[in-house]
């Protein structure tokens, strides 16, 4: 069957009184096509990387404005405009983060939605077996985990480390901030991993659909 585009979300499950008229066939493959799509969508390696990218944007935002820091404690002139220039960039640049760590959360709510209402218009007990997704489950626990591990150390390395008429307190609060970044990173990439398994372990419980000369 062919694949949905890049964008579009697979659409609801018919209403329960228009699946008892359905062909059971069609309705349990498109069941596991719409599942193994909407799986992929919430746990699958593109939207790892497109948490990445968010957090990589959030990154730029916040070495801008470090930039912009730096810029005006070395006094007026051309000093002060890069300042002024790198404060414009580094304020749009964290506000198009957040636009897009929100419209993913929008996304996400709504795959979530579909999932279960997916789960809850049938059962297939090989289909429903290939949402658990453990390979892809440990891809997001073990590159979170690395991500916050090394986060963790970048923060707390560069606070301990820091030595007086060496290190600014601007390169200190950059570097914390930037270890903080790939902390929280990591921290909803686990909190997302998590709840995905929680959620294959207890889905919803599709209820019985009567047979059409038993409704009648």
């Amino acid at each position: 069957m062919p694949r949905l585009p890049a964008r579009e979300l697979p659409p609801p499950p018919p209403p329960a009184h228009l699946r008892e008229w359905l062909d059971e066939g069609v309705v349990r493959a498109d069941r596991a096509r719409f599942l193994a799509d909407l799986s992929r969508r919430s746990l699958g390696l593109g939207r790892l990387l497109s948490l990445w990218c968010v957090a990589g944007a959030f990154a730029l935002g916040w070495t801008l404005a470090g930039l912009a820091v730096t810029a005006f404690a070395a006094g007026g002139g051309p000093g002060g405009l890069g300042g002024v220039t790198c404060s414009a960039a580094g304020a749009a640049v964290l506000l198009y983060a957040g636009l897009c760590l929100a419209r993913g959360a929008r996304q996400e709510r709504r795959v979530r939605r579909l999932l279960c209402a997916w789960v809850m218009a049938g059962h297939d007990p090989e289909a429903d077996a290939r949402l658990r997704a453990p390979a892809r489950s440990a891809v997001w626990l073990t590159a979170s985990l690395a991500l916050g591990g090394f986060g963790l150390w970048l923060a707390f390395a560069s606070a301990s480390g820091a030595r007086p008429g060496t290190d600014t307190y601007g390169e200190v609060a950059y570097f914390t901030g930037f270890g903080m970044i790939l902390w929280i990173t990591a921290l909803l990439g686990l909190a997302k991993a998590a709840a995905y398994h929680r959620w294959t372990r207890t889905p919803p419980v599709p209820a019985p659909t009567p047979h059409p000369t038993l409704a009648a």
